[in-house]
């Protein structure tokens, strides 16, 4: 304002010098320039007014009503609207530096939150994915290469679908209609092609090129496998109760028994004596207990996937497998057919057979286990076969309470009750440096066929 005002007074007093000789009223122009910067424009209206009036007292024109006015008005207007031009361009720029200086701000916060968001996903111990429509990963964390059995940085490129296929259905899906956020269970593969249980929390959204699937995913192998060894121990604890209780009926009438026949061995007349037909109702108690066992029929069967509960199972052995330096064999027919099961009890038959294997080979130098499923006419067997020596006496081996179990004894004889309660069979053959569980199983398509 001070170097307007200092150059509105030279312009002026030059004028007024060299009046008659020059018209230097367009000068004004320069200070309407500068105030145009700083004033709000009533005050540039001011600032016009003033220049045209000292324009007006300094020019070689006189002054009259009628040239007099139009001159003034259009020196006001000339002036006026320089320095309101000027003002918008301010007024404009400054709306551009404070638009700029909000980005800049945004631009800063937005790159902390995506250093932080970067770090998080990076330390997350859960595996973060996200892929396109077409199943091709974007990003993947640490964690996600780990679960994978990846080196770093080399999930970016490959396929979803082949370490989790059942994310495929999600991709065929129209996606640009449907947006899914849901929670699923199922099973992953890592890259040596080892199977595992993944819990897999996902979500699809829309970008400018195309749908994204973010997944974030959980190994849930150990918590299976905790599931079913403890399921596993609750069976087999459980059932010594079971079997316990049976027992005690036994002695009890073992004790009767020989009460009985401490009378008998004090008569002479053993045909007449009611000793001696109490004996043999007693013996024919204790017959009827002895019999007693699980083959009754289970009312949990139905169809169940052979091969699913293989995954599962090898799901559960694996990790155990690989740190007591056993190596597993899986051979498995491919196409088998749906059996008839209770498929609980089938996975604890197989956990059984695997953890006796596992005790045999606990001494052995090279461990090998073998575990095959194949079809044999309108039965499916599945073998398990060990190197660890064999069983002394094959003839007791699925009796109950067998001396020098490590557990409870019952691991066998239950297995076997287990099968024969959905029409199954569990057998024994002897290998020259080891052992062969053999379990049979019924096809569902052949049971649909008997009358």
């Amino acid at each position: 304002m001070f170097r307007a005002g200092f150059l509105i007074a030279a312009i002026a007093l030059i004028d007024w010098r060299l009046v008659n000789d020059l018209p230097l009223g367009f000068l004004y122009l320069l200070p309407m320039l500068m105030v145009g910067r700083v004033l709000r424009p009533w005050q540039i209206a001011g600032v016009a007014v003033l220049c045209t009036v000292v324009t007006e007292n300094f020019d070689q024109f006189v002054w009259s009503m009628r040239v007099g006015m139009p001159r003034d008005v259009l020196y006001f207007a000339a002036f006026f609207c320089v320095g309101l031009f000027v003002y918008e361009v301010n007024r404009n720029r400054q709306i551009v530096i404070e638009h700029l200086h909000e980005i800049e701000k945004q631009r800063d916060a937005r790159r902390e939150a995506e250093e932080q968001l970067k770090v998080l996903i990076e330390s997350s111990p859960a595996a973060i994915i996200t892929a396109d429509s077409n199943g091709c990963i974007l990003m993947a964390n640490e964690a996600a290469h780990r679960m994978l059995a990846l080196e770093s940085a080399t999930l970016p490129g490959r396929s979803i679908h082949h370490y989790f296929p059942s994310l495929s259905n999600i991709s065929r899906r129209d996606t640009n209609q449907q947006l899914f956020r849901t929670v699923m269970q199922s099973r992953g593969q890592r890259e040596d092609g080892e199977v595992f249980l993944a819990d897999i929390c996902f979500s699809t959204y829309r970008t400018d090129t195309g749908s994204r699937l973010a997944a974030l995913i959980l190994d849930a192998s150990e918590e299976l496998r905790t599931r079913e060894e403890a399921s596993l121990h609750q069976m087999l604890t459980g059932s010594r109760i079971a079997v316990g209780a049976v027992s005690h009926e036994i002695r009890n009438v073992c004790g009767a028994i020989a009460v009985v026949h401490q009378n008998l061995s004090r008569s002479e007349l053993l045909s007449q004596n009611k000793d001696f037909e109490a004996l043999g109702s007693l013996v024919l108690a204790l017959e009827r207990i002895a019999a007693v066992d699980l083959r009754q029929s289970s009312d949990q069967a139905t169809e169940v996937d052979l091969i699913t509960v293989l995954d599962n199972l090898k799901i559960v052995i694996t990790p155990t497998l690989r740190d007591e330096s056993i190596e597993c064999t899986w051979i498995l027919e491919p196409g088998l057919p749906p059996v008839w099961a209770d498929q609980t009890n089938l996975l604890q038959v197989f956990l059984n057979l695997t953890t006796n294997s596992r005790r045999a080979l606990s001494l052995k130098k090279d461990k090998m286990l073998s575990v095959s499923a194949r079809s044999e006419g309108h039965r499916l067997i599945v073998e398990f076969i060990d190197n660890g020596g064999g069983v002394d006496k094959p003839e007791r081996l699925f009796h109950p309470f067998q001396a020098g179990a490590q557990q409870s004894g019952l691991g066998l004889y239950l297995s076997r009750a287990f099968m024969r309660s959905f029409g199954g069979e569990l057998r024994y053959n002897a290998l020259p440096d080891g052992a062969c569980f053999i379990v049979e199983l019924s096809q569902v398509s052949q049971l649909e066929k008997a009358p």
